[in-house]
């Protein structure tokens, strides 16, 4: 089964159009303001008017209200809510599907998941970091990903490289695959040869 490929943190068309035209499956808009990676509504939303078709689009927030959630996927119309934060499991009954991102500290990381199976898409293992929320650039064990896989589909993430995107393929199997710093020539701006080589090595099995 082909995996499939998630372009994040994307804040501008350049990067967007060649993420699409280099093979990826998805984008995500990150809408958290915190991170170097926000992108406002209005920029998200022009971009996605440009995209073509059959691309999923994916924002993603951090223990935002549920209004203000409805209200940029209203606004952008985007695909898919990623929950990057410690949103209830309830919080999966948004008007899009929902991926729900776990930070992986422990094998113990993985107790929560069991609150959200059967109401999410899929779940988004990234690597726990004190004082940060995803884009660390650092990897966590991923036979803990391997176990997730009980719950149910599982996106890989967590310090992601073209350098180690195929070891983390045949360790895991997963269903999809996220990467954002580690295609980057700096924050928020995509190097294009990377994703060329992280989407081609994906598949490489």
């Amino acid at each position: 089964m082909r995996i499939k490929v998630k372009i994040c943190g994307i804040t501008n068309l350049d990067d967007a159009i060649a993420a699409v035209d280099l093979g990826a499956d998805a984008l995500g808009f990150v809408f958290f303001g915190k991170s170097p990676r926000f992108i406002s509504h209005t920029k998200a939303e022009a971009i996605i008017k440009k995209l073509p078709s059959f691309i999923t689009t994916v924002g993603v927030f951090v223990n935002e209200k549920t209004e203000n959630i409805e209200k940029i996927v209203r606004l952008t119309k985007i695909d898919v809510v990623q929950l990057h934060g410690d949103e209830p499991p309830e919080m999966s009954n948004v008007s899009r599907r929902v991926i729900k991102a776990i930070r992986v500290k422990s094998i113990e990381s993985l107790d929560p998941l069991i609150n959200y199976k059967d109401k999410v898409s899929a779940f988004l293992l990234d690597t726990f970091t004190p004082d940060i929320l995803g884009g660390t650039g650092q990897i966590f064990n991923w036979d803990i990903a391997v176990d997730a896989k009980q719950f149910g589909r599982i996106i890989l993430a967590g310090g992601l490289t073209p350098d180690n995107i195929t070891e983390a393929v045949r360790r895991v199997r997963p269903y999809g695959v996220d990467v954002s710093s580690g295609v980057e020539l700096e924050k928020g701006k995509k190097d294009h040869k990377k994703m060329e080589l992280f989407i081609e090595r994906a598949n490489r099995l």
